[in-house]
Order: structure tokens, then sequence, then C-alpha cells
């Protein structure tokens, strides 16, 4: 698995990326967003639709506003409901006069955080949308018929979106070129992440057009690589949990070496994620019955 960190934000600009689908990117770079977050404008005729708005940003909207140009917008889409996503898209649906629409997956009650680290996507749990997609459903927005793929693991209620007839996947975080994705419990899932993982590695997409960065081009080699990362991901942990480390901060400082120390928290959290699988297979035995930041763990 080969990651890709070049890429142009071109903050501000309307990326054309393949007929009929601009990129707008926000400002909002960060350890957990890259250079920013993606907004996608998809349709080619009278009519578009608009996918993951951002963050709440006046000028972002602007730009946004400046790809739609005179169209009606069909619909406001959310991948997720993290908040570099999604800040900014109740008042983006009231500005285009359309209907917000996303996953119907459940947002955890608690935040995703451990020791004093809070992730920068912890979801809004405040957000309601006009209409809520169950897996498989279609819509017809742009032009496209446009399907709904429950992705859950980065997110409870992530959604990718197929647009049909042009082998584009828009693929949120669940997959994208410059990173692997930050799966962090409560609302993230380990073994919800590699089920998604294994549903798009076998569907036939050509490209995905991922929440942050650039194009992942490559997409079925891509997929089996991050499924390959995370088994080596877990194989390190039982390792070091055979080698006698007992906590998440042992086994962080042994296998995240040189992380960038922004990052301590996010990994934390995905190897929490990963002992709670391991946990749920009856391969790791934890001090709580439900597995937390705090707990020990050792081999059964």
């Amino acid at each position: 698995m080969d990651l890709s960190t070049d890429f142009d934000p071109a903050y501000g600009s309307a990326i054309a990326l393949e007929p009929g689908i601009i990129r707008v990117t926000a400002n909002n770079p960060s350890a957990f967003t890259f250079m920013g977050t993606n907004s996608y404008v998809v349709g080619d005729g009278a009519s578009c639709f608009v996918v993951d708005p951002g963050p709440d940003d006046p000028a972002h909207l602007d730009a946004i506003t400046a790809a739609v140009g005179g169209r009606t917008v069909d619909a406001v889409l959310l991948t997720h409901t993290h908040r570099d996503h999604s800040a900014l898209a109740r008042r983006a649906a009231q500005a285009f006069g359309a209907p917000l629409v996303g996953g119907a997956g459940i947002r955890s009650q608690a935040g995703q955080e451990t020791g004093d680290v809070v992730l920068d996507a912890a979801a809004d749990r405040e957000l309601v949308f006009d209409r809520t997609l169950d897996d498989g459903a279609i819509l017809n927005l742009g032009g496209l018929a446009v399907e709904a793929i429950a992705t859950p693991g980065h997110a409870s209620d992530h959604l990718a979106f197929a647009l049909g007839g042009t082998g584009v996947l828009l693929s949120g975080d669940h997959v994208m070129a410059w990173s692997t994705s930050v799966v962090a419990p409560p609302d993230g899932s380990m073994r919800q992440y590699m089920a998604s993982l294994e549903r798009l590695l076998a569907r036939s997409e050509r490209r995905y057009l991922p929440g942050h960065g650039g194009p992942v081009e490559r997409p079925a080699a891509f997929v089996r690589g991050l499924l390959q990362h995370r088994r080596m991901r877990e194989a390190a942990i039982l390792s070091r949990l055979q080698a006698g480390d007992r906590t998440i901060p042992e086994i962080v400082t042994a296998i995240y070496r040189g992380l960038d120390p922004r990052l301590t928290g996010a990994a934390a959290l995905s190897v929490l994620a990963h002992l709670q699988a391991l946990v749920a297979d009856g391969a790791v035995r934890s001090s709580d019955a439900e597995p937390s930041p705090g707990s020990m763990f050792e081999l059964r």
C-alpha cells in the first residue's frame, strides 16, 4: 500500500476532476484533515448535488456556491457526521434550498477521546437530517443514479456514494490516498471497518474521490493494502501482549515509533478498536467487561 501526499488543495478554487465532478477543498488543514476537507459538487446539467460541505467557514460556502453556479441543488449529502464534514451542512442546505441527507447509523453519545485528547473529527450528534439513507438506497440527483453504500467503521453512520455510470465512488474518510483512516471507539469499530473494506473490494469502481487529499487511482489494490495493514497491526498488538505489555500506552509506544505527538490520542483509540475486536473474538482478555482506554489486557 503506497500512500500519496502529493496534493494541492487550491483553497477556494473549483477543481474539475471528471466530467460533472468538481472538488472544492476547505482551508481547515490539521493532523486529522490533512490539507483540508474536500467538498464535491456533482452534476453536468441544470441540476447538481453537494457532498460534504465541510467546516463552518463562510468563505468555503462562498466557494461551493460559486462552483454550483446558477444550477438547482437537488440535495446536500453527507458521507458522515464528523464536524470537519458536517458543520456547514445545515447552513448549506438552507442556502441552496435543498434537503440534507445522510446515513442512518447511530451516533454515539460519548465523545471520541482518550486522556486529555479529543479528536477533531468528533461526531455532530445534534445534526438532524431531512432524510436518512439505508444501505443500497438509490437517489436520482444531478442527472445521476447515486447509490448509498453503508461503510461503517470510521464512523457508525458512514456512507460511500457510487455515481452510477461513471465508475467513481465518493469514499469519504473510509478510504483515502494520503493516510489510513482513524478508527476511534465508541463511534468507530474495527470489525465494521474491515467488513466495509471487504464490501468495497467486491465492487468495480475505477476511482475513489475521498474526503481528504487526492484521488485513489487503483482502488482495488489500495483496499487490499489497507486490509493487510490492519491485519499486520493486529498481529503487532498480539505480539506486544505476548511480550508482556498490558496497557494501551505501552502498546502505542512500542508499535508507533516516530509518531507525530498530535496523533498519539488517535493511535491509542485505534489500538483500543483492535483490542475490542480481539476481546470479542476471544483472543484477548480485558480487565473490564467493556474494554476502555484505561483497561488492562492479556492474551487468553
